[in-house]
């Protein structure tokens, strides 16, 4: 299952929401929202990010209970369950090992061990886990930076970016408002998105976000497009 345009989407599913039968239904929702897969992690609620101290973990059976439910109730084994475990930084990497194999072997298609700690234990997670893992890249996180081509050879079949795309809206939102401030209006240029003509203004936002097809609709089915 995708999301529109055909592009694949993991979607972050924290804790599932509560026990079990919230999972269940927590599954349900992305699956209709045509998520590609999800990430369900062994913190306790409310959850804190990944790569921040102070996480707390629940009971690892609690955890797998949840797996299973998730795996049993998704409506289409073309949903991928992602088991992540933030045990590294409570219980340390054995423990968060252990636990990733146990999630496979509760039905999860893929493995996510949270924040390892040098690049000694980012290799070490793919070699001793028994399934497909994924590496969370968190630049200035508690991960030591690695290379795509390191990931790689180390064994990870999925790589994420989670803070790419917020951090640069944030920046750009940044600057924005920092040019409104000191100027007192915004500029031509801040309108338009890149490599797009700065007289054309908001039109180019629009486009990129596909106006024209709704106005062609609006066309086709509006006032006098039908007769």
């Amino acid at each position: 299952m995708t999301a529109a345009a055909g592009i694949p989407v993991i979607a972050d599913a924290d804790t599932g929401y509560g026990n079990e039968l919230n999972v269940i239904r927590t599954v349900q929702a992305f699956a209709r929202a045509g998520v590609a897969a999800i990430h369900i992690e062994d913190q306790t609620f409310p959850k804190r990010c990944g790569h921040l101290a102070g996480k707390e973990i629940v009971d690892r059976n609690a955890w797998l209970r949840k797996i299973r439910a998730a795996v049993d109730c998704r409506p289409s084994p073309d949903l991928l369950i992602i088991a992540r475990t933030d045990a590294r930084a409570v219980a340390g990497l054995d423990e968060a090992i252990d636990r990733a194999n146990a999630a496979l072997a509760a039905g999860a298609d893929a493995a996510f061990v949270e924040a390892p700690l040098t690049e000694a234990e980012i290799a070490a997670v793919p070699a001793a886990v028994h399934g497909p893992c994924l590496y969370n890249a968190v630049p200035g996180g508690r991960s030591p930076a690695a290379s795509l081509a390191d990931l790689d050879a180390f064994g990870y079949r999925i790589v994420i970016f989670p803070t790419v795309l917020l951090g640069a809206v944030v920046a750009a939102c940044d600057q924005a408002l920092t040019r409104l401030a000191a100027a007192g209006a915004t500029t031509a240029p801040a309108l338009a998105p890149p490599g797009a003509d700065p007289g054309d203004g908001p039109a180019a936002l629009f486009r990129q976000v596909g106006a024209e097809e709704w106005d062609r609709l609006r066309e086709r089915y509006g006032d006098g497009g039908l007769v």
